[in-house]
């Protein structure tokens, strides 16, 4: 922070009342008498006169004190908590003063910022709904306006709820709230206070302050939606996490006019048989993908490797109004029932897509594979493609073994062949790297017509997704190396190791079930690929796999690279995907700058520009990761809240003192268990072990655990699921007698169950 300094005047010498007021209102930092006076280099009774001006000030209401110090008259103080409230036209975040006296005016609008050179992921994500330590200083091109730069996310403003509306007979109203944590408090909405609101609505409430007695009580704020309607679930979760999913109209406006891209500045690869793979349900290509043996004797066995990325640089330019709506939202949002893209359907559906037999603009690079399947060498290109045909990952996998349909057999020899080949020499490379290699099953929701669950699923791992996967990340890592070759700043996807707290606690978890965790000087994934061989084909295998998960950092964008720990990468950035991630749109822009392919390229930025972009993208994922977890979550509770009472076999994902978390097989939904549906006993938690001990019977209850439970409450609004244990725990020692004892209560099934297991031990 730049130094402040007095405004011009006599040093020694009383300053005016003019140029006192200025110096407050240039302030950034807290200021009193004791800093006027050492600005203006007061002494003696010109401290005590100067004492006499600020009272005098603070009388006629021209200067305000507060414990943050001196400040003109309706000016915010340096540091404040406001409230995230809403989002301007292009899309950026507003808050408002979580105190302000109504009777000073309207409370001014503060646009609110990442802080500048703060590593990506150091904060969480801030939205709408959120309270937040800002540091603000006035706008300079926005007048009554402020600029915030976020200090700290507090939390919830536990103001403002999001809930759905039942209307009562007798007038007004009750709101269930959407927030797991707040299930089973309704919000009472008096008569007159239920605004547009109608019975099944989704709206948002404005708490008043809550009596002793009684319901809290709150005004209908806005009415967002019907519940009943369709895509209902995922409108939740939208507006919950204050995600944009209305395009402004002169973004659509501007994407409609939008032409296609002509060959200037380009190499013309049309004759290139590039195919597109991608899921069957797939709306835009945005990656298509060549192989060929490489022609060079210097590189007998190796290959040439194409993959070109849909130019969407050529349509989106740096601070027009599709590229602010594109940085608002950081990256299209996936639900079930819809896709919230990042770019309109005009750019990212047509001509951003590498349709079969069309013209596309597309960059693109050619990696030179050798024998050993190492990357020996790359080149990016700027084109004009024609994309040969359009395939299913199934499709392309069913040719190589041997079942070719009409669209396939002509391609099988050319284009598939090749591409196998290829990927299975970069595969072995790939294993001698060595990067994390997790085994989670990736559970897809089937919706019906309704808009309802119609079955959960797990598609196969096919190797054709494995192909493209590889292929992308050293398409990957090319677009890192050769923008560090030019020293262009760019933005990496970054992931840090572990950090030893997280190390420490995995131990713990691996020591409750019998393995060790090595100690090597030097974190690296094939540690924890070890630790998978070790639980491969075991009960224990998901369950571990899900641990090492957790231990592991959060992947976030930043101008610093620290390299890519899971996949054992010294460096890495996203180019694959621009349609639908920021990130790569930035890193397109960077490479066509530094490699001079035409005038589209990014504008000068340092890093702490792209250090405020890459905070604000890391949080964008964050947001729609958490969106689209709630969303299967509701989804799935309301699936199953026509069977409670229904049994379920599951595992143990987590226990706490108040209960354990359950993941069921079935589903793969989570769910709670209270410690009070747990048995006739008292469940102490015994954290080294991660386990629920029963004090008298040692009757144990673990992480990773098989267990069965009934269902016994659904709430589809908060995708909360409530469970009882039917099954027995383990046998083991009883937990001492210490503080923190929770009672248990049996069920009539296990209350049979351990009385004849203690008639057999009498």
């Amino acid at each position: 922070m730049a130094k402040r300094t007095a405004p011009k005047a006599d040093h020694g010498a009383l300053p005016s009342r003019e140029a006192v007021l200025a110096f407050i209102a240039e302030a950034t930092t807290k200021v009193g008498k004791r800093e006027i006076a050492k600005a203006f280099g007061l002494k003696g009774a010109d401290r005590l006169e100067l004492k006499r001006m600020l009272a005098e000030l603070k009388e006629e209401g021209i200067v305000e004190k507060d414990r943050s110090g001196l400040r003109k008259a309706g000016r915010l103080p340096p540091v404040l908590v406001a409230d995230i409230d809403a989002r301007d036209r292009d899309g950026e975040l507003l808050a408002s003063p979580a105190q302000w006296d109504p009777e000073a005016g309207p409370a001014p609008k503060i646009l609110v910022m990442m802080p500048r050179g703060r590593r990506s992921g150091a904060l969480p994500a801030p939205g709408i709904g959120d309270r937040a330590l800002l540091r603000v200083e006035p706008d300079r091109e926005a007048p009554g306006r402020y600029i915030g730069r976020v200090v700290k996310v507090i939390g919830r403003n536990k103001a403002e709820v999001l809930g759905v509306y039942r209307a009562l007979e007798k007038g007004g109203g009750r709101v269930l709230p959407v927030d797991k944590r707040a299930q089973g408090r309704e919000i009472a909405i008096p008569a007159g206070q239920e605004g547009e609101a109608r019975d099944g609505d989704l709206v948002s409430v404005a708490l008043a302050r809550e009596g002793r007695l009684g319901l809290p009580q709150g005004r209908v704020k806005e009415r967002l939606g019907a519940i009943s309607s369709e895509k209902a679930v995922s409108l939740i979760a939208l507006h919950a996490h204050g995600i944009p999913h209305v395009f402004p109209r002169e973004v659509l406006a501007e994407a409609e006019r939008a032409a296609s891209a002509g060959m200037e500045n380009r190499e013309d690869w049309r004759d290139e048989p590039l195919v597109t793979i991608d899921p069957p349900d797939a709306k835009d290509h945005d990656d298509a993908v060549r192989a060929v043996p490489d022609p060079d004797p210097a590189n007998a066995g190796g290959f040439l490797v194409t993959v070109a990325i849909a130019d969407v640089a050529a349509y989106v330019r740096p601070g027009s109004p599709l590229d602010r709506e594109a940085l608002a939202r950081g990256n299209s949002v996936y639900f079930p029932d819809r896709v919230v893209p990042m770019l309109p359907e005009r750019i990212s559906n047509d001509l951003c897509s590498l349709r079969p037999g069309e013209d596309r603009p597309a960059l693109a690079v050619r990696l030179v594979i050798g024998a050993d399947g190492r990357k020996k060498r790359h080149s990016f290109h700027r084109v004009m493609m024609r994309s040969a045909a359009k395939l299913a990952y199934a499709q392309a996998q069913a040719a190589i073994e041997g079942q070719p349909d009409a669209v396939t057999l002509p391609l099988l020899e050319p284009s598939l062949r090749p591409l196998w080949a290829a990927y299975r020499l970069m595969a072995r490379a790939r294993d001698a790297r060595g990067p994390l290699a997790l085994d989670l099953p990736e559970r897809k929701v089937i919706l019906d017509a309704e808009g309802g669950v119609d079955r959960v699923v797990v598609p196969e791992r096919l190797e054709a997704h494995r192909l493209i996967e590889e292929f992308m990340i050293q398409a990957n890592v090319a677009a890192a190396e050769t923008l560090e070759e030019k020293a262009q700043a760019l933005i990496y996807r970054v992931h840090d190791e572990p950090s030893l707290e997280k190390m420490r606690a995995l131990g713990e978890v691996l020591a409750s079930i019998g393995i060790k965790l090595p100690k090597e000087g030097v974190l690296r994934p094939s540690l924890f690929n070890r630790i998978l061989g070790l639980v491969d084909g075991t009960e224990h295998q998901v369950f571990i796999n899900e641990v090492i998960l957790r231990s592991q950092a959060q992947a976030v964008y930043a101008p610093e690279n620290v390299g890519h720990f899971g996949l054992a990468l010294r460096r890495y950035a996203h180019f694959t995907s621009p349609i639908r991630r920021y990130a790569d749109l930035v890193v397109h822009r960077a490479l066509i700058r530094a490699l001079r392919l035409g005038p589209d390229g990014l504008p000068d930025m340092g890093t702490g520009e792209l250090a405020e972009i890459g905070q604000q993208i890391s949080m964008a994922e964050r947001r729609a990761m958490a969106a689209e977890r709630e969303t299967i979550d509701r989804l799935i509770a309301q699936h199953l809240a026509d069977r409670v009472g229904a049994t379920f076999a599951g595992q143990i994902s987590g226990a706490t003192r108040a209960g354990l978390f359950v993941k069921l097989d079935e589903t793969g939904a989570d769910g709670f268990v209270p410690v009070s549906s747990l048995g006739a006993d008292y469940f102490r938690l015994e954290e080294g072990r991660h386990a629920l001990v029963g004090e008298r019977t040692g009757e144990t209850f673990r992480l990773g655990d098989r267990i069965t439970v009934r269902l016994v409450e659904a709430a589809p609004v908060a995708g909360a699921l409530r469970f009882e244990v039917v099954s027995e725990g383990a046998r083991g020692a009883p937990a001492p007698r210490r503080g923190g004892l929770r009672k248990g209560r049996a069920l009539p099934e296990r209350r049979e169950g351990l009385a004849k297991r203690r008639g057999k031990r009498a």
